[in-house]
């Protein structure tokens, strides 16, 4: 699916503005809502996350269905036009039914990707009313995954606040009858040159011979315009000599133009590398060690809602601090964030909404008609139900996504139950799916939770490289550094002993900002700065150690409970980006000219 852009074929309307809103009080699709105007609606911007924009435990914590409504005007100049005529959204959580002038137009399940779908226009008019049925339940059969002991509930298997609605851009935009559908480019360096093998997909071709057509025409530019190589196939292969290479913090992106019959559709490309060799990860076959974080698209009050102006903040931060790299936890983020990240030379490891795929993440037994359940237990016995729909969200990011240079390596999960009995055999398919379906073959790997018998962790088998979330000194041996210590060399020992290469994905500490004690003690600034310390002690000194990512890049909302003061407060920086005492440690630390370059 390829992202909305204008063209000299191609116009792009853009949606978001204020809509009409409303919750369903159990009978708005009884009472078909979405066949007349909302009866006193409140007002609510898209994209953003609702929960925080009007106030009232019921509001924050809805559990159900809401409705969005707007006018859908259409310029008379597009209806009578011949083109197709296609409704985008960028995400909606989780569940979404489209209706246009009250017909079912869509529906999609899952929300952080996107779906489209081309309108009818023998259904359509100038004026026209849209709306969209918005369901935020989570349960075992969606990712995420959320926990079916209270049914009447919505209750979240995973550390972070459920935030939903319609949380990236809406777009109407037009393409001809004979259009590009999709893209796909595969880089390859041999000394001074590259080779770029590329597919172009068409729908509704009208010549006889789309293989070899004057009507196909893709071309390779420099930023500045200038043409660098050019082909007339539909699939082929552009030869640039000397290329410009897409590095972190040094990137730099060819204008890729292609053009099929009257259809013209212009995206920049990166040409860069990735391999895990022996003990390394290389871009471009040099060593690259990541330093970064794993973060959340959260910020108040737009929720999980799209904020370009904190996506260009956060990265002016990355470039303050050091950081060359980031994991999408635990979701993928919105397509322009990647966008962003190809134009700044941040390194992403791409994510899927795998996270609390582990039925005892919150403790206790699970019991299904009195008897104890595992995670990966028979649907029938009371195990999850995300099969299907893991795949499809590997399927569906790795073809969003596939031909950004950021994006250098696919997880398919974050802290899975992976010692548990039928692990393997439920992730062994999706790694294979995930390899399968990646035209660039990038590592694939699986974030681990810390467990007492790592050595029957399933990530050992399917990953490329190991990626740990570890926190000794916090979760374990809470307050006791030396303990911590001690654990943690002695876990990190076996993970070096593999000969392949592991980092962390995630490490920290909770830490209340402005919280200061001069012997460092639970949640202060100070204790935070001393934990890192204690933590790279160990890992700088193995040599298969190639990445940090601290936990969290900033703090962010959760659901509330006991042991989290107003959300997770692990950030580097808090949820308003000011940063913590650690923070200025870390700046020290990766601008050093040694090996966290």
């Amino acid at each position: 699916m390829l992202y909305p852009r204008n063209s000299e074929s191609r116009s792009v309307i853009n949606l978001d503005g204020i809509w009409d809103f409303k919750l369903d009080n159990g009978n708005g699709m009884k009472e078909k809502w979405f066949e007349k105007r909302l009866q006193n609606p409140i007002k609510m911007p898209v994209p953003a996350s609702y929960n925080d924009l009007q106030e009232g435990y019921d509001f924050r914590n809805h559990c159900g269905l809401v409705f969005y409504q707007r006018d859908l005007t259409i310029p008379r100049a597009l209806l009578e036009s011949p083109d197709r005529l296609v409704l985008r959204f960028g995400a909606v959580t989780h569940k979404a039914k489209v209706y246009v002038n009250k017909e079912l137009a869509a529906k999609h399940i899952g929300g952080f990707l996107p779906f489209e779908v081309e309108l009818d226009k023998s259904g359509l008019h100038t004026h026209n009313l849209l709306t969209v049925c918005v369901d935020n339940r989570i349960d075992y059969s969606t990712l995420p995954v959320g926990r079916e002991d209270h049914p009447d509930k919505n209750e979240a298997n995973f550390d972070f606040f459920n935030y939903s609605g319609i949380i990236r851009p809406v777009f109407l935009y037009t393409t001809p009858r004979a259009y590009i559908e999709n893209i796909t480019i595969v880089p390859k360096i041999d000394a001074k040159k590259a080779s770029l093998t590329y597919t172009v997909n068409t729908k509704n071709a009208t010549s006889h011979d789309p293989e070899m057509d004057t009507s196909i025409h893709i071309e390779l530019l420099t930023r500045d315009g200038e043409l660098v190589s050019d082909e007339h196939k539909i699939t082929g292969t552009l030869n640039v000599d000397s290329p410009c290479l897409w590095e972190p913090g040094n990137p730099y992106l060819y204008q890729v133009r292609v053009s099929f019959e009257d259809d013209i559709y212009e995206f920049l490309y990166g040409i860069r590398t990735v391999a895990v060799k022996g003990n390394k990860f290389l871009i471009n076959e040099k060593p690259f060690y990541f330093r970064g974080f794993g973060k959340h698209e959260d910020t108040f009050p737009n929720g999980r809602g799209f904020n370009e102006v904190m996506n260009v903040k956060d990265l002016s931060l990355f470039d303050w601090i050091g950081a060359n790299s980031f994991r999408t936890s635990h979701y993928p983020y919105s397509e322009e964030m990647m966008q962003l990240c190809d134009e700044k030379g941040i390194v992403v490891i791409d994510e899927v909404p795998a996270v609390g795929l582990n039925i005892n993440f919150s403790g206790g037994a699970n019991l299904h008609n009195g008897i104890e359940i595992g995670t990966f237990s028979p649907e029938n016995e009371g195990g999850i139900r995300t099969a299907l729909a893991h795949q499809k969200v590997i399927h569906d990011l790795i073809d969003r996504d596939k031909n950004y240079a950021c994006v250098v390596m696919w997880s398919i999960a974050n802290e899975p139950d992976g010692s548990a009995k039928g692990a393997y055999n439920y992730f062994k398919p999706l790694f294979d799916l995930a390899r399968r379906e990646d035209p660039q073959c990038r590592p694939c790997t699986m974030a681990s939770v810390a467990m007492e018998n790592y050595k029957d962790d399933c990530s050992l088998k399917l990953s490329d490289i190991y990626c740990l979330n570890r926190y000794y000194g916090w979760y374990i041996a809470c307050g006791d550094l030396s303990r911590a210590r001690d654990l943690m060399e002695k876990e990190m020992k076996f993970w070096n002993s593999t000969g392949k290469p592991f980092m962390f994905t995630e490490y920290g500490v909770d830490t209340i900002s402005g919280y200061h004690n001069s012997t460092p003690r639970l949640f202060t600034e100070e204790y935070q700065l001393e934990y890192y310390k204690m933590n790279h002690d160990v890992v700088d000194q193995l040599d298969n150690f190639i990445g940090e990512q601290v936990w969290n890049f900033a703090d962010f909302d959760t659901e509330e409970n006991l042991t989290r003061v107003c959300g997770n407060k692990k950030g580097l920086f808090t949820r308003d980006r000011k940063p913590k005492l650690a923070a200025h440690y870390f700046r020290e630390r990766w601008h050093q000219p040694d090996k966290y370059h």
